[in-house]
């Protein structure tokens, strides 16, 4: 007895300790990373929109551009536009600040009609352009639903990842939107302070 004795209290120790380390650690998805975006250029792309319109990222060069990829199946995704606004509202608080907002949809079998119905029905205000072969979300290694994207002026990615740290607007103190930060110190001619956080969300569903 007296020799198990401190082998299980040894083994009391590192549960405890285990349970409060996970205890304090925020999910992957909530915390900044330090690191850069790939460095360079944003890859140039050419798609259609929903309403057969072709858009090219190098139509807004000298531009801030907003990418977020899309899908209309997404609960995370639909959060933002059913239960609030919020990629409305950050493109329209920033659309008279030399930024343009495009949506991207790599969902292999999203359908077109789909695409327009969702936009009509939800105000959005800005294209959600058709991706299903996936080549541009694969330029880009986007790998979930809502991943952000944002291009500066240059034509450089300057930001990559979450939205915010609030999925499904679960936090409720001390929620930051990156991309809304990085906007605002982008047009204020500062670089984004926090240029890369881990995406959340439904994974983009591919055709390979």
């Amino acid at each position: 007895m007296k020799k198990t004795l401190p082998v299980i209290l040894a083994i009391l120790t590192a549960v405890i300790i285990t349970f409060n380390g996970c205890k304090k650690q925020k999910p992957a998805s909530q915390q900044p990373s330090t690191e850069k975006p790939a460095a360079g250029k944003a890859p140039d792309f050419k798609l259609k929109n929903y309403d057969g319109r072709v858009i090219k990222l190098s139509d807004y060069k000298g531009k801030i551009v907003v990418l977020e990829w899309f899908n209309y199946e997404c609960p995370y995704v639909r959060y933002h536009y059913k239960d609030v606004t919020t990629m409305a509202d950050l493109a329209n608080k920033y659309k008279g600040k030399n930024v343009v907002w495009l949506a991207v949809n790599s969902t292999k079998h999203l359908t077109v009609g789909k695409n327009r119905e969702f936009a009509q029905k939800h105000n959005v205000p800005f294209p959600i352009l058709d991706d299903r072969t996936g080549k541009v979300g694969h330029a880009y290694g986007a790998t979930n639903t809502p991943h952000m994207f944002i291009v500066d002026t240059d034509g450089t990615l300057v930001y990559e990842g979450a939205l915010d740290n609030s999925p499904l607007g679960r936090e409720k103190d001390g929620v930051i939107n990156y991309v809304d930060k990085a906007l605002s110190e982008l047009t204020e001619g500062r670089k984004p302070s926090t240029p890369k956080t881990d995406p959340y969300g439904c994974t983009v569903k591919y055709a390979d």
